[in-house]
């Protein structure tokens, strides 16, 4: 996975600088504030901008962090370093001493002004302050960049050449001082030419979800409990500086690169939303799958998963099941699943496939998530189906993560779900039944019928395959049972009307899925009541659903005592199916009507 990285970060850093320098002392970030001053240091003005730039880049080369360590880079930094902003803080005033003394290592003649800049403050940094306090006192700006530019330039003095050279050259320097003999190969390129000793942590990685504001660590070994077999800091792990550039920045674009975009409310208001370009998350505050592909290729099949287009979806299957598919598409696809622990990162799963399969199994997995829905086929969102089991009263963040875990991993590599999540599933649909608010709701959602398809199916051992809607040849026990329950339950809506205080789906539905011998004794005999004082107000319609139930019981021989977990999940397909069915029919047949319930 690191290796596929650093691959990613080498190629994205040479995009990302535009003809720019690329070299490991340096980094391409933003620019938030410009400081304009004349060439004898005078304060001009200061205000802001959105630009990139090329900066010196120290979070490594000085083997720890900005948060709570003091590491100034060279003229262009944050408020606290550059201005010393807020004054009479003890933090802000070590933070600027430090900054001055690192550019005062630098004699370069591009710098005189910012020298007088700070050397006659009442003309220079006094000033800045002054209009940094009035003019820019959010905490964005205040965590912005800073930089200089003197007046009547168009380029910032950081930008300068001669300036990055010789940032270049003392890196290189220090790195050969560093480095010392050790000539230890890098386990991921294999070279020799960079430093691999004394370096403590890797570099922070932005934006992590239920990780630290400030970033996290993929790789650190800052306390002895990380470390092994005698072995010291990043011996344990032995990957180069070079490597970790690379894929530190390739990751970290990954976890953050996106853009604004605005969506409607249903208030009729639009407000921005932040939409990231590489990283799904599901509605998922812990959990970031990001991807990328080796050559770059943008695979817009991933699309589907937050937006299915059936029309897409139609020429997708199409192309993979009429072999169109078979010469196209060699670059290979990568996946890695990320959540925080404090300062870390904890790596969750990691998928590399071919982009020919990963469409093949995308096509697959719309096939199999497929369900009737109110008469049209339905292909439900992944994040829909990652709630379909949660549990609205007492949400469960590491449930749902290990639920997105495992069907993004069924996506991409067309794997079988495991069963604990047909569990969750139907353990969700129960708690909706006993809930007294969420009486007339439909429990089993198409979302809900749809996992519930997608885990039998592909985790089935033999015997009926589950279709997307209702199946007259499927005389499974559990699912001609799931039907029964659904016409007995028309029955009693169609005799006593649809605002029963409890019906029979509240009442029974858990009891007649897992234990239905006795369940449906005690069904029957209710259903006769309901169907004698149906037919004499709506003889039509008794006639219609008598016969339905005498032809399902034909299917049975018997109701068994106990229904396993996997006959638990096709009685509730067989009893949304049955639902599914009776609401098409009752469109042409006016007498249904009566027996079915209001779609919200």
């Amino acid at each position: 996975m690191i290796r596929e990285l650093c691959e990613f970060g080498k190629k994205k850093r040479r995009e990302v600088a535009n003809g720019r320098i690329v070299h490991d002392a340096l980094i391409i970030d933003n620019l938030d504030l410009i400081i304009s001053i004349s060439k004898d240091g005078s304060f001009k003005n200061i205000y802001p901008t959105e630009r990139k730039t090329i900066i010196e880049d120290v979070i490594r080369t000085e083997d720890k962090g900005r948060t709570s360590g003091i590491v100034p880079r060279l003229l262009v930094d944050k408020a606290q370093y550059v201005i010393g902003y807020p004054k009479n803080n003890k933090r802000s005033i070590e933070c600027h001493k430090e900054f001055i003394n690192k550019l005062n290592n630098y004699t370069l003649p591009i710098l005189m002004p910012v020298f007088s800049f700070y050397n006659n403050p009442e003309i220079g940094i006094d000033k800045a302050y002054y209009e940094f306090d009035k003019l820019f006192q959010s905490k964005l700006i205040a965590d912005g960049n800073i930089g200089f530019l003197i007046d009547g330039d168009d380029n910032i003095i950081n930008e300068d050449e001669a300036l990055l050279k010789a940032v270049i050259d003392n890196y290189e320097k220090s790195e050969i001082i560093r480095k010392g003999a050790n000539d230890q190969k890098c386990s991921l390129c294999g070279s020799t030419d960079y430093r691999i000793n004394n370096i403590a942590t890797h570099g922070v990685i932005k934006r992590v979800p239920d990780g630290q504001t400030s970033g996290c660590a993929l790789v650190t070994y800052n306390a002895d409990a990380f470390e092994s077999y005698s072995l010291s800091g990043n011996d344990n792990a032995s990957i180069c500086t070079h490597c970790i550039k690379n894929y530190t920045e390739g990751l970290n674009w990954l976890m953050t690169d996106g853009q604004y975009i605005q969506v409607a409310e249903k208030n009729g208001k639009t407000k921005d939303r932040f939409v990231y370009s590489q990283r799904k998350n599901f509605n998922l505050t812990d959990t970031a799958f990001i991807f990328w592909t080796k050559n770059n290729q943008k695979c817009s099949e991933l699309d589907l998963f937050d937006n299915p287009d059936p029309k897409e979806i139609s020429v997708l299957i199409d192309s993979v099941t009429s072999g169109k598919a078979r010469h196209i598409d060699s670059d290979y696809f990568y996946s890695c699943t990320l959540s925080g622990a404090a300062a870390r990162i904890a790596v969750r799963d990691w998928i590399e496939i071919s982009l020919g399969d990963l469409k093949k199994s995308i096509a697959w997995w719309f096939k199999d998530i497929r369900i009737d829905a109110w008469g049209e086929i339905y292909h439900a969102p992944l994040y829909r189906l990652v709630n379909a089991a949660q549990n609205e009263k007492n949400k469960n963040e590491t449930t749902s993560s290990r639920i997105a875990v495992h069907l993004w991993n069924a996506a991409l590599k067309n794997t079988s779900p495991p069963l604990w999540i047909l569990t969750s599933v139907l353990k969700r649909v129960r708690i909706m039944d006993n809930d007294e608010n969420k009486k007339g709701r439909e429990s089993i959602t198409p979302e809900r019928a749809a996992l519930i398809r997608l885990i039998l199916n592909r985790n089935n051992k033999g015997g009926f395959m589950i279709k997307e809607n209702l199946d007259h040849e499927n005389t499974a026990n559990a699912y001609v049972c799931g039907r029964i329950f659904a016409v007995l339950e028309s029955i009693q809506r169609a005799a006593l009307g649809k605002d029963i205080n409890a019906g029979i789906r509240e009442r029974f539905f858990s009891f007649a899925s897992t234990n239905p011998s006795p369940a449906f004794g005690r069904l029957m005999r209710m259903s006769q009541n309901h169907l004698t004082k149906l037919k004499g107000e709506k003889a039509g319609l008794a006639v219609i659903l008598d016969k339905e139930l005498a032809e399902l019981f034909c299917k049975i021989n018997e109701f068994p005592a106990v229904f396993s977990l996997e006959e638990q999940g096709q009685f509730a397909i067989g009893y949304y199916h049955q639902k599914q069915d009776t609401y098409s029919r009752a469109k042409q047949n006016k007498e249904l009507k009566d027996a079915v319930e209001d779609v919200e």
